[in-house]
């Protein structure tokens, strides 16, 4: 006679746990831990120049460092050293500042209710035209 062995196959193998639980937890107390220092970081707040509400820049110990004087109205109009332009023509007269003159440093006064697109425009046009650098003026003296 022949002996038959029957082995059961799942009696070896065992079902691979893993506990979470203290995963679980330290993920918590670091969510409560953010919950609670949060509201006590202090953020920079930058107060933005006003942009003149006319034609003509006033003088400033500040101006006198840059031949080149860009303002940014609230409305998104620009300046240029005191004359009112479209955006084409402020980038033509960007291009012909840095021909004229390669190591200004542009200053830009920018309101605070003008939106940060044309503060991107204006520093994009200034990087093509060649300029590496761009005062932007927090608050004028």
């Amino acid at each position: 006679m022949h002996k038959r062995a029957i082995f059961r196959l799942d009696e070896g193998v065992q079902d691979p746990e893993i506990n979470l639980t203290a995963l679980i937890d330290v993920v918590f107390v670091v969510l409560i831990m953010f919950i609670l220092v949060a509201p006590l970081l202090e953020l920079e707040r930058i107060q933005l120049a006003q942009a003149p509400r006319h034609d003509k820049t006033e003088s400033s110990p500040v101006h006198e460092m840059s031949p080149l004087h860009i303002h940014v109205r609230e409305d998104n109009s620009l300046l240029l050293n005191g004359r009112a332009l479209v955006f084409q023509q402020f980038q033509e007269q960007i291009k012909r500042a840095y021909e004229k003159n390669p190591l200004a440093i542009p200053q830009l006064y920018q309101d605070k209710r003008a939106t940060f697109g044309t503060y991107q425009s204006v520093k994009n046009c200034l990087e093509e035209a060649g300029f590496k650098e761009l005062e932007i003026i927090l608050s004028p003296q």
